[in-house]
């Protein structure tokens, strides 16, 4: 059923979603400034291709221990990128989950989009693993 269903979300969205986290992220490494959330906008890439059966884990949690990700640097590359990002990002993917909602096929589909959404609030410190 996953497989289905990532299929249908790369057909309705999910590539070109997918294809924009990677030009931000192609962006931000060009920048130099932006470097520290290359690597998280690729992992966000990666995950809007294909997202079900995979979930979203907090890093600090997952491997038992802190890394740079977490704790106060993490925090503030949090916040910065909030301000300069994230909460535009998180709100398209609000509105389209709304869209997505109207119809019943679409209801998965809202879900992952408000988990991206969630994700593009606070990327630094998760980590995409697959299903248990």
């Amino acid at each position: 059923m996953t497989f289905l269903l990532n299929i249908l979300w790369l057909i309705f969205g999910g590539f070109f979603s997918g294809c924009l986290w990677l030009l931000g992220g192609a962006i931000l490494a060009v920048t130099i400034v932006g470097l520290p959330w290359t690597m998280a906008a690729w992992r966000i890439a990666g995950f809007v291709f294909w997202p079900f059966g995979r979930e979203i884990v907090d890093r600090a949690e997952y491997e038992g221990g802190q890394d740079l990700g977490g704790g106060c640097v993490g925090t503030a590359l949090n916040i910065i990128w909030f301000v300069f990002a994230g909460w535009y990002i998180a709100l398209s993917h609000v509105l389209i989950a709304a869209a997505e909602a109207l119809t019943i096929i679409g209801i998965p589909f809202a879900f992952k989009d408000m988990q991206l959404a969630a994700l593009a609030l606070a990327p630094i410190g998760k980590k995409i693993v697959d299903k248990p």
